[in-house]
């Protein structure tokens, strides 16, 4: 049933996918704002396949916890899911993302004139002084920031892998960051054909405020996001989740001892 549901809703997928890219090609010519809009649209219809087909829903958590003005969201990411998920969740929001993708045709259009922030991930401290400049029009315009801090998706249970992106918007934007915890990778597996049925929870974590000296910033958002994490991977999959949480509490035990 797993199998058939999932080749099921990728065929759907895609053929909905295809038919908006074609369907929002006269938004083209409106304002950027304006044109994302129809990005809510292509998620909705999403998330009704996911719920209609491979019995894959959604539960956010921390809503109350959004600030009032524009924010960074550094997100865990498991799963493609993760990747169109906070327009959604968080409305108008800007996502970083590797500049490969803006190549792509039709859909690379789209993301420039939505103003995503293209990062190309090869080039260093430019890479950096790009994802900054990017950021700052981002909140310019009213607009919360998505990044993902370890750059790419991660499988479920692998070690973290954060990088400094996070931490030069932090220090450059001066702008809470708000940590964002995941179990999308049980349901919607990275590089897996195969969809599981259950609830995918998002959840939002208390905000870090800006100020933070780097090393500071940094192990409070790694520990914070991986420690929310865990806890629900071992919601969604116990057996998982107990290794995730061992794992995590021997990278803290090995942190502090460092750190005395």
């Amino acid at each position: 049933m797993i199998l058939f549901r999932s080749i099921l809703f990728n065929i759907a997928f895609y053929a909905w996918t295809v038919a908006t890219v074609f369907i929002l090609l006269p938004t083209m010519v409106l304002t950027s704002r304006q044109s994302r809009a129809g990005q809510r649209m292509w998620i909705a219809g999403i998330l009704w396949l996911l719920k209609s087909i491979a019995d894959i829903h959604l539960e956010v958590r921390g809503r109350e916890l959004i600030p009032a003005g524009p924010a960074i969201f550094a997100a865990k990411h498991h799963s493609a899911w993760d990747t169109f998920i906070y327009h959604d969740v968080l409305g108008d929001a800007a996502m970083v993302m590797k500049r490969e993708l803006f190549w792509i045709p039709l859909y690379g259009w789209y993301a420039v004139k939505w103003r995503m922030i293209g990062v190309d991930r090869s080039r260093g401290m430019h890479a950096l002084r790009s994802l900054v400049r990017g950021g700052k029009a981002a909140l310019a315009e009213g607009r919360s920031i998505v990044i993902f801090p370890e750059g790419t998706r991660r499988a479920v249970g692998a070690p973290p892998a954060y990088q400094p992106g996070v931490a030069a918007m932090y220090r450059e934007l001066k702008v809470a960051v708000v940590p964002v915890a995941v179990n999308s990778g049980l349901f919607w597996p990275r590089r897996s054909f195969r969809k599981r049925p259950g609830t995918i929870v998002l959840e939002i974590l208390p905000a870090i405020a800006p100020g933070l000296k780097r090393e500071v910033f940094m192990t409070k958002l790694e520990q914070t996001i991986e420690a929310a994490t865990a806890r629900l991977v071992d919601e969604g999959s116990p057996e998982v989740g107990g290794k995730i949480r061992d794992n995590f509490l021997i990278r803290c035990e090995s942190s502090w001892d460092k750190n005395i």
